[in-house]
């Protein structure tokens, strides 16, 4: 019955999952008596839930966040917005290039007068005089200089290009982040399965013992009943075990983007860490290549830009027009019968805004007041994530600890099981007393699975704000 925790194997060598042969005894939910029914319930609903883990496919924490960052839909939508950020940035966009257009039209205009003479003679009517007019003509306008506003609107595209990048950075990071902590959720579930139906089969071995000492005459009834709420009462957690394992397959399926019912179990039975982290390297990888601080130091760039572009109108303005026109008249009345008209036309604007009300002052104060906020953003991001990482790196260690700890705990509840257990057989300890060293043993199993979890997603937590989430890609 001694089993070794300091290295954890796989978790075919915990519960029978591939068919293989178990270390620890395969709980089979038996019938104690025929007055105890829900046993028979037991076993029904575990050869079901057993049936169907037994032909899932396993997969690594790699396959699941490769599936996941092809996949996603999250990302996906990022990655699109990206796109349209690359699309941008472009000289026309940004207004160096003139824009042409072609225009041409027709149209019938119907005159009617009367014309009466000064001198009193009689009125000349004319009706029906209609005029037809088709033009036709290239048109191109050119702003040759606005005050360095189209340098400037065309750095500012850039940077929007830059910042798509790094929400799409972000959203992978978040991604990869959020993957690995539930892969690593759903091989503690799996871990916890293991002991689960390890307790179950202690269960069931205490209850086979009662069940002949009470044929013998040895125990009373009330031990019996004790034995087989016990064992009832380990199967029903076992049985919500599997509700939980399943709850975490689903959430596992949804961030990789595939169907939720898709069967699969984790290839990872134990949950390692990295214990030779650096926390020099950490915090100065943090400090320069986290991804929110980079994109509050490009709101900034971009509140800079925004001023430039407002001070751009303290400058004149110089614009091209140029095209090219033809005009046809058609007459029904009058000496000409038709008329043509063509030819280039070109001109240059120069303008200036002399007064607007004080407005580009005042939209300038609150520009430069803008970009005073950005930095103070920037001071404040640096030092929430300085508070942010000495807590993570602090929990890590502790969590580090904590973990061996539990580990001697467990080792400790082991051995205490067994003498238990030995004293048990020959009469010298009473069920409760047992029932307790049991309760001891999956507690400390319990303990030292969720110091193991909670450690790595303090790990998890440091990748990702020093910008070294993607290690778990390798």
């Amino acid at each position: 019955m001694k089993r070794n925790y300091k290295m954890r194997k796989s978790l075919n060598n915990l519960i029978t999952i591939s068919g293989s042969k178990a270390t620890r005894p395969t709980p089979v939910f038996t019938r104690c008596t025929k007055n105890v029914p829900y046993p028979l319930l037991l076993l029904a609903a575990f050869l079901i839930l057993s049936t169907s883990i037994s032909a899932q496919t396993a997969l690594n924490l790699q396959e699941c966040l490769r599936i996941g960052l092809e996949n996603n839909y999250d990302l996906q939508i990022i990655r699109n917005e990206e796109l349209i950020s690359n699309n941008n940035v472009t000289l026309g966009n940004a207004g160096f290039l003139p824009e042409v257009s072609l225009n041409s039209g027709y149209s019938l205009r119907g005159n009617n007068s009367d014309q009466f003479p000064a001198e009193g003679d009689e009125t000349i009517e004319s009706r029906s005089a209609n005029t037809g007019t088709l033009d036709a003509g290239v048109n191109l306008n050119w702003t040759l200089f606005e005050g360095f506003r189209v340098q400037t609107n065309y750095q500012r595209l850039q940077e929007l290009q830059t910042i798509g990048e790094l929400n799409t950075r972000l959203s992978v990071e978040s991604l990869i982040a959020n993957l690995t902590a539930e892969y690593y959720n759903y091989v503690q579930q799996q871990i916890r399965l293991g002991n689960l139906q390890y307790a179950v089969s202690l269960s069931k071995e205490r209850l086979r013992i009662v069940e002949a000492r009470y044929q013998v005459g040895s125990l009373s009834r009330l031990d019996l009943q004790q034995a087989r709420v016990y064992f009832n009462a380990d199967s029903s957690l076992l049985i919500q075990q599997y509700e939980i394992l399943n709850s975490s397959r689903i959430r596992l399926n949804e961030l990789m983007g595939v169907d939720v019912d898709q069967l699969f179990i984790a290839e990872d039975t134990t949950i390692r860490f990295d214990t030779s982290l650096s926390k020099g390297e950490l915090y100065d990888r943090a400090m320069e290549h986290n991804t929110m601080l980079l994109l509050t130091e490009k709101n900034r760039t971009l509140s800079e830009l925004d001023l430039k572009t407002l001070q751009s109108r303290n400058y004149p303005y110089l614009r091209l027009n140029g095209g090219y026109g033809f005009t046809h008249y058609n007459y029904n009345s009058g000496s000409l019968d038709r008329q043509r008209t063509w030819g280039p036309t070109a001109g240059l604007t120069l303008g200036f805004t002399l007064f607007d009300g004080f407005n580009r002052k005042r939209e300038q104060r609150n520009a430069r007041i803008t970009i005073q906020n950005r930095e103070l953003e920037i001071d404040r991001y640096k030092l929430a994530l300085e508070s942010d990482f000495a807590n993570m790196w602090m929990a890590y260690q502790n969590n580090i600890e904590l973990t061996n700890l539990e580990l001697e705990s467990l080792e400790n509840a082991e051995l205490n099981y067994e003498i238990a257990m030995e004293r048990y057989k020959i009469g010298d300890l009473s069920g409760l007393e047992l029932r307790e060293a049991q309760n001891s043993l999956l507690e400390a199993e319990q303990r030292l699975l969720t110091a193991q979890y909670n450690t790595k997603l303090y790990e998890i937590s440091l990748a990702q704000i020093s910008g070294l989430v993607d290690r778990y890609l390798k």
